[in-house]
């Protein structure tokens, strides 16, 4: 049954509610509420359901639908273990029977509830209707087709004597769908689904048939007859053989003294010289550096993240009908992806009351194609789509010009408010925890080859023009030259650098490394990690760890501007092993979970038009795009033009 039910007003404004149950241990208006932040203030309206997880009780599953022309939501909230099938159809019914009810500027509907009551039952009703029609084909089907079997095989013995179990299937087949046809309404759709039924229940049973499995007998070890058993005898026993070769030889290995690897050797030629000596480069300062961390940072000039932001005009598209209504006879230029959606659904709606979901679907079809072209994943382009249609779906359009403004609007709109997500103040949060006394800690991760040491280089970069002091950490002790990189990076910026070489553990390493920057007084402390796979568990576990145990105030995700459907699954994956691979997560402990707080979106100035991946990670994610690499200098670093990606979506 249901737990409760909800009207109200897009502006938020509860003008109905009922609760069927007072055993809730946790305040309805916070399902509502949760809804509300998760999915209709972030443009996902188009989900078919959302669930609610209360800190207390069992969890509930949510759904809704809207009346755009009103600006309506009617939320249906029940126990998600509950299988309510007529939750669908009571939410259109309830919504018919409001608007004969509504006025707007009223607040209060005491006789609906009766109205309500009625609506509920007949949609009890029909649901269990439903149901029970369902199942009685199920429970009918062996004693109807009993007879019919029969008839088949006494055809098969009056006809041909002993038959195979071949025959015997087919011959069942034909009297099924001669039953069938013989009825007193079937048809020959009916007639030819009765038959394929039969065959697949006559091939299950073949072995109660007298059939002769031959994949049995090979499955429990007797050698098949002819040369292919003879084939496979001979493969087994060359195996055999290799594997005790195998096992001598690693017993060999064993039994005699591993000689130990000589170093290098420097010479030319072939000459023999004294060894010059280890080359280890993990030791020491890095040259030129100074050794408190202080020397000369190369000046390349201010970063572009402080530039004013470029402005950008929309693309005026010319509607399907403009052109010919001012005259003009030249041929029509190449529309883009708004003019292209506009002249779908001009065609088929202006002048009519209010645009439906049939009006839409062929324009909606397309425009998802082409956000897929500009590489949004295919998942995020179809829940984008949805959003959208429900948006418009209901609203009212009376001209050309008033499609191109309203559709440009709903889109612009709905991917704005994707994109524009909580916003992180980088500097103030900075100057907060100085006071603290605490350095202000950020980790990097991502996949293998995105760019993690560069981009960190470059918003090292950036905070050093904003007067604030920071510190390396060497946290990548798997990848061979990454803590040269980094130290590179270092000299060239004039910080220091916190490394301990290769074969560490990260995560002490970063608490080291930590410890020392607030004894020396710094500020900021960003943590360069391995790249690794999403589907890589054991370093998925080792940055959980090193996260868990650390606690950094930024975790920032790279990934880059290239990607297209495998951003929703780089996000998604990390996220997950991020909140369950945390020490204490599987046992309920009380670890702190802490998940990807921003983005960093790299070689953003290769991809032209192409800006998808932006749009699927912050949709994936829920978090924002912090800054975006375009260009190989540290000074290369933007914050995301929301307007910019939206315009070049559109165009």
């Amino acid at each position: 049954m249901l737990d409760y039910f909800a009207i109200f007003t897009k502006g938020g404004a509860l003008l109905w509610t009922l609760q069927f149950t007072t055993a809730l241990k946790h305040n309805p208006l916070d399902a509502l509420n949760a809804l509300i932040r998760t999915c209709l203030l972030e443009e996902r309206s188009g989900d078919a359901a959302f669930t609610y997880a209360p800190k207390v009780g069992a969890q509930q599953a949510l759904k809704w639908t809207f009346h755009n022309g009103l600006g309506l939501v009617f939320v249906a909230v029940y126990q998600k273990t509950l299988s309510l099938l007529y939750v669908e159809d009571l939410l259109a019914a309830i919504k018919d029977a409001f608007l004969q009810e509504y006025t707007p500027g009223s607040y209060s509907y005491p006789r609906f509830q009766d109205k309500f009551a009625q609506i509920l039952r007949d949609c009890e009703t029909r649901a269990d209707k439903a149901r029970t029609l369902a199942a009685q084909p199920t429970r009918a089907a062996p004693a109807a087709a009993a007879p019919a079997a029969k008839a088949g095989k006494a055809a098969g013995q009056a006809g041909s004597g002993a038959a195979t179990p071949q025959q015997w299937s087919s011959e069942e087949s034909g009297s099924d769908a001669d039953a069938d046809a013989a009825g007193s309404s079937g048809s020959a759709a009916g007639g030819s689904s009765s038959a394929a039924g039969s065959d697949e229940e006559a091939a299950a049973n073949g072995d109660a048939a007298g059939g002769f499995n031959l994949a049995k007998l090979k499955g429990k070890g007797v050698r098949a007859a002819g040369p292919a058993g003879r084939r496979n005898t001979a493969a087994a026993r060359r195996a055999v053989e290799e594997a005790k070769e195998k096992a001598a030889k690693e017993k060999a290995a064993q039994s005699s003294p591993a000689k130990p690897k000589s170093g290098r050797v420097w010479g030319g030629f072939g000459r023999k010289e004294e060894a010059v000596g280890r080359l280890d480069f993990t030791e020491g300062q890095a040259p030129g550096a100074a050794a408190n961390g202080n020397g000369t940072a190369e000046d390349l000039g201010s970063s572009l993240i402080d530039a004013p932001e470029e402005e950008y005009e929309p693309v005026d598209d010319e509607p399907v009908g403009q052109a010919a209504a001012n005259g003009n006879a030249a041929a029509p230029a190449k529309r883009g992806l708004l003019g292209s959606f506009v002249g779908k659904l001009a065609l088929s709606v202006v002048g009519s009351s209010a645009l439906s979901a049939a009006d839409l679907a062929p324009a909606l079809e397309d425009m998802k194609r082409r956000l897929m072209e500009r590489n949004v994943a295919e998942e995020i382009a179809a829940q984008v789509v949805d959003s959208v249609a429900h948006s418009l779906e209901g609203q009212k359009l009376s001209s050309f010009t008033g499609v191109g403004q309203f559709v440009r609007r709903a889109f612009e709109d709905s991917l704005s408010g994707i994109l524009n997500k909580r916003q992180v103040d980088v500097l103030h949060d900075i100057r907060r925890a100085r006071a603290r006394g605490k350095p202000y800690v950020v980790v990097f991760c991502g996949v293998n080859g995105v760019g993690k040491s560069t981009n960190l280089a470059k918003i090292a970069y950036w905070l050093g023009q904003h007067g604030c002091k920071v510190q390396l950490a060497a946290c990548d002790t798997f990848r061979a030259g990454a803590v040269e990189q980094l130290k590179t990076h270092a000299m060239r910026l004039g910080v220091p650098l916190y490394e301990r070489g290769y074969e560490k553990d990260p995560a002490k390493v970063a608490a080291e490394a930590i410890r020392v920057a607030q004894r020396d007084g710094r500020d900021v402390v960003l943590v360069d990690t391995a790249g690794r796979m999403q589907d890589n568990e054991p370093l998925m576990r080792a940055l959980s760890n090193l996260i868990s145990l650390n606690q950094p105030e930024l975790v920032l995700f790279v990934g880059e501007a290239l990607v297209g459907n495998d951003a929703v699954d780089q996000l998604v994956k990390f996220n997950r092993s991020l909140a369950d691979l945390a020490p204490g997560a599987a046992a309920g402990g009380p670890a702190k979970r802490q998940v990807i707080d921003g983005i960093v979106l790299t070689k953003f100035d290769t991809i032209d038009d192409k800006v998808g991946a932006a749009l699927s990670m912050v949709y994936a994610s829920g978090a924002p795009v912090m800054f975006v690499g375009c260009g190989q200098t540290y000074v290369d670093l933007k914050k995301l033009n929301v307007r910019s990606v939206v315009n070049s979506l559109l165009k």
